[in-house]
C-alpha cells in the first residue's frame, strides 16, 4: 500500500517540487484548496480531502481537515491492534507524512487568519511523530525528499520534525495571544498582561557570552524584526554576548539624542561619552573627549554616514564596534586596516513596550522606560530661571542621565557630556566622579541627576564643578534644603517630576 501524504499549506515556495518527489518515491497525494489546485495544475495526481473523507468543505472553508478519517489516519499508533481494528472497521488509511504551514496571522492578524485545521493537524502528526512525519517549514522539503528518496524518515529526522512544529504551533498561540491584549475590550487600562507567552528563535551564535566560559547567541521573538536583522558586518570578528548588549545601548542612546549629528561612546553598558554638533567628525571628536581613558576598547554609535576623515579618527582609538547608517567608501577603506575592528551598518532600532529579566523561577517584567515629561512640564524651583543655552545643555545631560547606570550624574556643557558617574550606590560619589571626569569643564554648564538628591551634599559636587544649572526628579522630603543650596549658589534648578533609575 502506498504511503499517503497530506500537503496543506498556506505559503507554497516549493510545493509542487517537493510534492513531485513524493511521487517519485511512489507516495500518494493528499490535499485541499489551493494547495490541491496547485499541485494538480503541475500535473500531479492529488486526491482532494474532500472526495478522501466524503463530506464536503462546510462553513466558509473553517470546516475541511477536521474529520476522523483525516485525524485518525495521523494519530493512530501502528502498533496498537485497538487503533489498527478502529482504522479497518472505520476504513482509515493511515497519514504518514504531514505538510502544513499556517495562515498569515503574524502578518495579517484577525479573527479570521486564525487557522484551526492547520495546527491541529501539525500537532497530531508531531504527537504521533513515531509513525508520522511533520513539515511546516519549505525550508526542510530538500532534507524531507532525500531521506524519503532512500527509503523513510529516519526516527531522528522525525523527531527534530516534531520539536519544529510544536515550536511552531507556541509561536503561532504566543502571537495571538499578544495580539487579543494589544486589541482588548474598552476599560482595560493595565499595561501589563495577565500572562507572557514568549517564543524566540535562535538566530545568532555568538562568540560566547558575557565571560568566555558561557555560550551564548541572539534570539529573536518569532514574528518580529529588528534592526539586528538587517544589519551588515562589514569587518572584524564575530560578535560577542557584551558587544550586542553595547551596541544595543549605544545605537538606542544615540537616536534618542536628537536628529543633529551625534556620537556616542560606550563601555560596558554605560556611556562615557556622547556629544552633538554641526557636522558629525566634531561630535565623535567631542564624545571621545570625555572620558578618553573609559573609550579604549568601547562602542561607537554614530548617527550620519561615517565620512573618510572621521573613519581616520576612529582607528586612532582602540575600537570594539562601530555602529553607523552607512560608510562611506573612503572610510570603509580605512576602517577595513583594522582586521579586529566591527564595522556595522545599521537602520534605525525601534523601541519594545515591555522590558524583561530573569529572576529565579521567574520574570521581572516592566513597561520600558521612556522620558514621559517634556521642558514645556519641567518646574524651574529656583529663584532663577535656566537661560535658553542651559535649557539646551539640560535637555541634552537629561536624555544621556535616563540611560546611564544608576545612581549617576551627567555634566554637559555645549551639547557634549564632559564628566560622567555612574552605577554608584550613593550620588554623592556620583556627581564627585563626575566632576573629577569633567576636570573643569562643566563650568557654565549643566548637571542631571537620575533621581532626587536626598541631601544637598549631593549637589555640592555639581556646584563645585562650576555647573550654572541643574536637572533632577525632585521628590525628596529634603527639596526646600538642596534648592537652598541652589539658589545660594546663584544656579537654576529645573524639576522633571520623574526619576530615571537604571539597573
Amino acid at each position: 500500500m502506498a504511503k499517503i501524504a497530506l500537503l496543506s499549506v498556506f505559503d507554497k515556495t516549493g510545493i509542487t517540487d517537493f510534492a513531485k518527489s513524493l511521487v517519485d518515491a511512489g507516495w500518494t497525494l493528499l490535499s485541499s484548496g489551493g494547495t490541491a489546485k496547485v499541485i494538480a495544475e503541475a500535473g500531479l495526481p492529488v486526491t482532494d480531502v474532500a472526495d478522501h473523507t466524503g463530506s464536503p468543505i462546510m462553513l466558509g472553508h473553517r470546516v475541511v481537515t477536521l474529520h476522523p478519517k483525516v485525524h485518525g489516519g495521523i494519530l493512530a499508533d501502528r502498533n496498537n491492534a485497538e487503533h489498527q481494528a478502529d482504522l479497518e472497521q472505520h476504513e482509515i488509511a493511515p497519514i504518514d507524512l504531514v505538510v502544513v504551514n499556517l495562515y498569515p496571522f503574524t502578518t495579517e492578524p484577525s479573527i479570521e487568519t486564525i487557522d484551526i485545521g492547520g495546527p491541529t493537524m501539525v500537532r497530531a502528526a508531531a504527537k504521533n511523530h513515531e509513525f508520522v512525519g511533520v513539515v511546516v517549514d519549505p525550508e526542510d522539503y530538500p532534507g524531507v525528499a532525500a531521506e524519503i528518496a532512500d527509503g523513510d524518515l529516519s526516527a531522528d529526522t522525525k523527531r527534530k520534525l516534531a520539536r519544529k512544529a510544536f515550536a511552531h504551533t507556541a509561536a503561532y498561540d504566543a502571537a495571538i495571544v499578544s495580539w487579543l491584549d494589544e486589541t482588548d475590550g474598552e476599560g482595560d487600562s493595565d499595561p501589563l498582561p495577565d500572562s507572557i507567552h514568549l517564543a524566540a528563535d535562535r538566530v545568532q551564535d555568538l562568540r560566547y557570552g558575557e565571560n568566555p566560559h558561557q555560550v551564548g547567541a541572539r534570539f529573536r521573538f518569532a514574528g518580529q524584526q529588528s534592526w539586528w536583522d538587517d544589519a551588515v558586518q562589514h569587518n572584524g570578528k564575530a560578535l560577542s554576548y557584551l558587544n550586542l548588549l553595547d551596541t544595543e545601548s549605544a545605537w538606542q542612546l544615540v537616536h534618542a539624542l536628537g536628529s543633529d549629528p551625534t556620537a556616542v561612546v560606550i563601555k560596558h553598558a554605560n556611556p562615557c561619552g556622547a556629544a552633538a554638533s554641526d557636522d558629525i567628525t566634531t561630535a565623535y571628536t567631542r564624545a571621545h573627549e570625555c572620558d578618553s581613558v573609559s573609550a579604549f576598547g568601547g562602542i561607537v554609535a554614530i548617527n550620519r554616514e561615517v565620512p573618510t576623515e572621521l573613519a581616520e579618527r576612529l582607528v586612532e582609538v582602540f575600537t570594539e564596534v562601530i555602529v553607523a547608517p552607512g560608510f562611506s567608501a573612503g572610510a570603509m577603506d580605512v576602517l577595513t586596516t583594522k582586521k579586529n575592528l566591527r564595522v556595522i551598518e545599521a537602520m534605525a532600532p525601534s523601541s519594545s513596550l515591555l522590558t524583561m529579566r530573569s529572576i529565579d523561577g521567574g520574570l521581572l517584567v516592566q513597561t520600558t522606560d521612556r522620558l514621559i515629561s517634556t521642558a514645556s512640564e519641567w518646574t524651574i524651583a529656583t529663584d532663577r530661571a535656566p537661560t535658553a543655552e542651559e535649557m539646551i545643555d539640560l535637555e541634552f545631560a537629561w536624555q544621556v542621565a535616563a540611560r546611564v547606570t544608576s545612581n549617576t550624574i551627567v555634566l554637559a556643557k555645549d551639547r557634549q557630556a564632559v564628566g560622567i558617574g555612574a552605577g554608584q550606590q550613593n550620588r554623592r560619589d556620583a556627581g564627585r566622579i563626575a566632576a573629577e571626569k569633567a576636570d573643569g569643564r562643566a563650568a557654565g554648564g549643566a548637571c542631571a541627576s537620575d533621581a532626587f538628591f536626598p541631601f544637598k551634599d549631593g549637589l555640592e559636587a555639581a556646584i563645585d564643578a562650576g555647573c550654572s544649572a541643574v536637572i533632577q526628579p525632585g521628590g525628596s522630603v529634603r527639596d526646600d534644603e538642596v534648592i537652598a543650596a541652589a539658589n545660594d549658589a546663584g544656579i537654576a534648578m529645573v524639576l522633571t517630576g520623574e526619576r530615571h533609575f537604571t539597573h
